[in-house]
């Protein structure tokens, strides 16, 4: 049989634990108005979710660590511009959670395989692990919310959703 002190010490081991790492990611609820297309500005460094014309939400983001101009090769740190389409959800992301943008299209894998080199891939939305907060452009070409933002977007955010990426 556990006695309470025994009892009182998991728990409270269990508690310090928690408060040392991230929370775990919730995937919300959300029945609210469809988000119909979402618009990212990079150099001002906000994601609005709209509904038509509506602003549903708004977010501020970090960037890729070279956030000036379009991505075009893997590793160069940027972020993507342009019209892409929101291609798949990551439940299990190791940045919280993640939505992920269909970087690269035809377009942006012709440019850099005519410069014999690859175009990268695996552009998100995704929160951002403790080690990040507080740090400017950090991601590899993503755009990192905070995590509980990341939660908000997942769940309000379906597969097939337009994205636009502008300068």
């Amino acid at each position: 049989m556990i006695d309470r002190r025994t009892l009182l010490l998991a728990a409270g081991s269990a508690a310090a634990l928690t408060a040392c790492g991230d929370a775990p990611p919730r995937i919300l609820p959300y029945n609210g108005p469809q988000v119909t297309g979402i618009v990212a500005w990079k150099e001002r460094r906000q994601l609005v979710l709209l509904n038509g014309a509506d602003v549903l939400k708004s977010y501020h983001f970090e960037l890729g660590f070279t956030p000036t101009g379009a991505k075009r090769f893997e590793g160069d740190g940027r972020t993507p511009e342009g019209t892409y389409s929101i291609n798949r959800k990551n439940p299990r992301s190791q940045y919280h959670l993640s939505v992920g943008v269909s970087y690269p299209n035809n377009e942006d894998r012709n440019y850099a395989y005519s410069q014999g080199r690859s175009p990268g891939g695996d552009i998100f939305i995704h929160g951002t692990p403790r080690r990040f907060r507080n740090t400017r452009d950090w991601t590899a070409g993503c755009l990192a919310v905070t995590n509980a933002e990341v939660e908000e977007i997942y769940s309000m955010v379906g597969v097939g959703t337009p994205i636009v990426l502008l300068p």
